[in-house]
């Protein structure tokens, strides 16, 4: 009898050291495996900027007239933002390896589509899809940082990010570069072949990650709103990403006519070359994700802030295409993607600190926030540079974070409290 009382489980005690057993997993997470994320983030995220610099031979083996060549950027990046708000959240309660494997095949077939399409239709249909199952990416970010132990998600997000931070600035320069040697079609065959060996490796080297929410679809779309309304966190993150970004945006879509302009007279090359600059900024994610384990968000914000503003104020001394003018847009580039990148890991660093039930749909809300920033801020750019040139341009271009950082010096201590309240209890929790 007491033989037979002894083996029966206690659910309590069984629920304690599973937790146990998950916290040192996720403590024990192998260098080998951080490295990989951090690749595969930059190597999905990449597909969003392929075409950027590629759109006037695009449209015109498509058929596309001039003036719905902005599709071919455009339609990519509505995708994207659909995929964050109906696709990422389901890492909340879908298998995390078999989710993230399933939108890669959808994008590999939408690349390919891409590379054979002969049509303004059929291109611009792969466009959408592309952007659609690149969101495989910001799944992975909260994934790595499920991986991780509290004392270290600050550098575990840092170091994934700088991975998904250089795919984004080497994107462009690549495209270009490939464009030139073998046509446009052979970065969309490349990056098929590329992402396919991917999702194939991915299913063998992730370990499994089962979500426990309990909530079907329907309520996890309907939560998304409360976890807005609810979060003040996410909600003044988000606005300083988005003025943040919309700034970046903005210097990436008008630089790159300022440099093939008659002043600079750079080639498609040449500005390819200048973007490698951008380069440097992945450097910062690291470090910021450091910081904030040691209780430095708050300053390292601040920091981020004033170095997108400087480099958004520094190009407004160009005047023309002399070596001293493009030695300021080059420290201009410089730090833009210095504060841009820290402060993209700070504010995930923050968020994912809220919970981890609940990680995937705090990422999506935050970066499709963002996101329709960096829209805005290509729109706007494009805008102010044919109706005022230069100068306009980057008057806005040092407004946006200017504007983020008087809504910074409005935090109180209350707030900074409450963020650091968060990463304490989810410290406790785990």
């Amino acid at each position: 009898m007491n033989r037979n009382a002894n083996t029966k489980t206690n659910p309590a005690a069984d629920a304690k050291a599973k937790k146990a057993a998950e916290t040192k997993s996720e403590k024990a997470i192998p260098g080998w495996l951080l490295l990989f994320l951090a690749a595969a983030c930059g190597i999905i995220v990449a597909n969003l900027y392929y075409a950027q610099p590629l759109v006037e031979p695009i449209r015109q083996a498509i058929g596309l007239s001039a003036g719905s060549a902005g599709l071919i950027v455009t339609l990519t990046q509505i995708g994207y933002a659909a995929g964050l708000l109906l696709l990422v959240p389901l890492g909340d309660i879908l298998e995390n390896r078999k989710l993230v494997s399933v939108l890669l095949f959808f994008t590999v077939a939408a690349l390919a589509l891409s590379a054979v399409a002969g049509s303004a239709p059929l291109f611009l249909l792969a466009a959408l899809l592309i952007g659609l199952g690149s969101v495989a990416a910001q799944i992975l970010v909260p994934y790595a940082s499920h991986l991780a132990s509290e004392e270290s998600r600050g550098r575990v997000v840092g170091n994934v990010m700088s991975g998904l931070l250089l795919g984004i600035m080497l994107a462009r320069p690549l495209s270009s570069l490939l464009a030139g040697w073998l046509g446009w079609r052979s970065i969309f065959y490349v990056s098929a072949a590329l992402i396919l060996m991917l999702a194939l490796v991915l299913l063998r080297a992730l370990p499994k990650r089962h979500p426990e929410s309990g909530l079907t679809y329907p309520q996890l779309l309907g939560s998304m709103r409360r976890l807005l309304v609810s979060t003040p966190i996410l909600r003044r993150r988000a606005v300083y990403h988005a003025l943040l970004f919309a700034s970046f945006s903005l210097f990436w879509t008008t630089a790159p006519l300022l440099l093939g302009s008659p002043a600079f007279g750079f080639t498609q090359t040449g500005i390819a070359v200048f973007a490698l600059v951008g380069v440097a900024g992945a450097a910062a994610a690291p470090i910021a994700g450091r910081l904030a384990d040691r209780g430095r968000s708050y300053g390292a914000t601040g920091l981020a802030l004033a170095l997108v503003a400087a480099a958004a104020l520094l190009p407004m001394f160009v005047h023309a295409g002399s070596v001293l003018a493009v030695g300021l847009l080059t420290i201009a580039a410089i730090l833009l993607d210095l504060g841009v990148s820290a402060n993209l890991v700070l504010s995930q660093r923050a968020i994912f600190s809220l919970g981890a039930e609940a990680r995937s749909r705090l990422n999506g809300l935050f970066m499709a926030i963002f996101f329709v920033g960096g829209a805005a801020g290509s729109a706007i750019g494009g805008w102010a540079y044919a109706a005022g040139g230069w100068r306009l341009a980057m008057i806005i271009g040092a407004a946006l974070p200017l504007l983020a950082l008087a809504y910074y010096v409005t935090e109180g201590r209350s707030e900074r409290r409450l963020e650091r309240v968060s990463e304490m209890r989810a410290g406790a929790k785990r």
